[in-house]
């Protein structure tokens, strides 16, 4: 590897790097990068004339430190093409990538699609991946076990792999690596490792990559896992009987909806999940009373995970067994009712200026061709990632792709960005599938190494109800609006 600068028109690129391992192709590539100027319109001069796409560095005598000049032009330049056409299997990998819109698959290791599923929904998180980066600069903090450790670089390595192969992706190192930290994944039954359920699997790696990412130098934010994904309860646990009361908080990683007979839709199995009962001693009885727990959100994640309460575990049989009741979820979760009245209050400003905006796009579509004026109005950021339905805003990152209180406000709605679904009876068997949306807003069905382009509104008909595939986790996109 060594480094040279550019001079193009009146500008000078220092410290460009030309890996001599690769073709003079992808040094075009990187300059592409920085002028845009296509590499087909690059004219640079080397030792023999004019530096070939196909070109050997080591006969061409380049030198460290060396001042390259280059010529070419920027504009569109329209004329008859010089090669012939350039078929996508014949494109570097990563532009394929590019081409096809989406990421690869992961081949099914042994009744892995639990574990493959939960990997391609993570993975389509882009401040995850930009935490496990800054953390791979860091190393392992004493405050880590080695296997956490471990699991957090193979986690990061196989988002990287994904992000760069077209070609499905064999996840060894990560299943051997998951394994060792968690055991019960290892399961045999007549010498085959056992179907998982993958909502212990995606519990477990997030679990995991909390204790690696906030620990000490970690990360630039020891806090990016809970800003994340954290969701804050604040509940109030009261006993009829006795007349006891007392408050708490928690952080959770995702929100239950219980599915029951008077459960149709999300909305309403996530009001029944907030409220439960338990048992325990009463100070003032002397004795176990029943005290009802009363929770509400009082602090929002960029992502919000919801998890389908569709397996129990039935006595008789012995195993889990699958509720198939259809319950329906929608594109758009607007989760302010769950919310304290504190989380309310700093909700709803945020909330008319997102409304108001949403309104005023809607009636400017008739008339802005004729007007040609732009649109001054609060703009929506959109984070680096997959985005909504054309025309919605979306969620706002900070440099770092980690949340930022100071730089955005939450406003309580939500965007569907994957699905975890489950075909089958029971949690230990069938088959689960990933449906990702993309950056592109176009959404693929990841089925182990085979991904599928499917339309959105094929997307909210994985409710239930028969032996389709179901939702089990649903994973939704803060939208958000710059302070």
């Amino acid at each position: 590897m060594i480094t040279v600068s550019v001079k193009w028109q009146k500008e000078l690129f220092q410290a460009v790097e030309i890996d001599t391992s690769q073709p003079a192709y992808v040094f075009k590539c990187q300059l592409y990068d920085l002028t845009g100027v296509p590499p087909e319109r690059q004219k640079i001069m080397v030792k023999g004339g004019l530096l070939k796409d196909d070109a050997d560095w080591s006969t061409l005598g380049v030198k460290q430190g060396q001042k390259l000049m280059m010529m070419g032009t920027a504009d569109e330049i329209i004329k008859a093409p010089e090669k012939g056409p350039v078929f996508m299997e014949d494109l570097p990998e990563e532009e394929q990538v590019v081409a096809l819109g989406h990421s690869a698959g992961l081949f099914n290791l042994g009744n892995t699609c639990y574990m493959n599923s939960t990997v391609q929904c993570l993975h389509s998180v882009p401040e995850l991946k930009s935490a496990l980066i800054q953390y791979s600069h860091s190393g392992r903090s004493n405050e880590v076990d080695q296997t956490s450790h471990m699991l957090t670089i193979a986690t990061r390595d196989l988002f990287n792999e994904l992000d760069k192969s077209v070609k499905p992706v064999a996840p060894m190192q990560f299943w051997m690596v998951l394994r060792k930290k968690y055991p019960q994944f290892g399961q045999l039954h007549n010498g085959v490792f056992m179907q998982q359920d993958a909502e212990e699997c995606w519990t477990q790696l997030l679990y995991t990559l909390s204790q690696s990412l906030s620990s000490t130098g970690s990360s630039e934010n020891p806090d990016t896992m809970k800003a994340l994904f954290g969701i804050e309860l604040v509940s109030r646990v009261h006993c009829q009987e006795s007349g006891e009361e007392s408050s708490e908080t928690e952080s959770v990683y995702s929100l239950k909806c219980h599915i029951s007979q008077e459960v149709n839709h999300l909305h309403e199995g996530l009001k029944h999940a907030l409220k439960s009962e338990l048992e325990k001693a009463s100070p003032s009885l002397g004795r176990s009373a029943i005290y009802l727990k009363e929770s509400r959100i009082n602090g929002l994640p960029r992502y919000l995970t919801v998890q389908f309460v569709r397996f129990f575990w039935k006595r008789e049989s012995n195993q889990k067994v699958k509720i198939l009741r259809k319950v329906d979820y929608p594109l758009e979760l607007d989760i302010y009712d769950l919310c304290s009245d504190d989380l309310r209050k700093k909700l709803e400003a945020p909330r008319k200026i997102l409304r108001d905006e949403e309104g005023k796009k809607l009636g400017l579509k008739a008339s802005e061709k004729s007007s040609g004026s732009k649109d001054n109005d609060v703009k929506m950021s959109d984070a680096e990632g997959s985005s909504n339905r054309s025309g919605e805003p979306s969620i706002a990152t900070s440099e770092e792709g980690v949340p930022s209180d100071s730089g955005t406000q939450m406003t309580g709605i939500y965007d569907l960005v994957a699905v975890l679904t489950h075909k089958g009876r029971s949690a230990d068997s069938g088959h689960y599938v990933a449906w990702v949306k993309q950056e592109s807003g176009k959404w693929i069905e990841f089925d182990d190494d085979s991904p599928i382009a499917q339309r959105e509104e094929d997307i909210t008909k994985l409710s239930g109800g028969g032996d389709w595939h179901m939702a089990y986790i649903c994973m939704y996109k803060a939208r958000v609006l710059p302070k």
